[in-house]
């Protein structure tokens, strides 16, 4: 086989260019799931200190005590698994207010992506 004719084969181009633009097509693919993970839990826990500040509030029989708050947090932190003591309740001069504090860990923290401190806050007046 002449040099010319090496030079003009392009058998194998296409897994060369799928070789360059696979690992940036994954990160990227990665990057959008672990935004939407990110996202999806600030929310759960938003929503949970939330309806838990209106309960405290509104419904006592529900609400009456800060582990029964913070229960009721829990179960409004839709799409969550958290512990209770993940919320925190207390009676400022706003009313009723519960915080969230909860450590985000990321999937590619075993690459090496540290995890995130992600917090909420409500409150309801009295």
């Amino acid at each position: 086989m002449s040099k010319r004719a090496i030079w003009k084969n392009i058998s194998g181009t296409a897994a060369i260019e799928f070789a360059m633009t696979m690992p940036v097509f994954l990160m990227l693919l990665v990057g959008a799931v672990e935004f939407g993970l990110l996202m999806w839990t600030k929310l759960g826990l938003q929503h949970g200190v939330e309806m838990a500040a209106r309960c405290a509030t509104i419904n006592s029989s529900t609400c009456g005590s800060s582990s029964n708050i913070q229960s009721y947090a829990v179960t409004q932190a839709y799409g969550l698994t958290l512990p209770t003591s993940t919320f925190t309740v207390s009676t400022p001069a706003c009313g009723n207010q519960v915080q969230a504090s909860y450590k985000f860990n990321f999937v590619t923290t075993y690459i090496g992506m540290p995890s995130l401190t992600i917090t909420a806050k409500s409150c309801f007046p009295k």
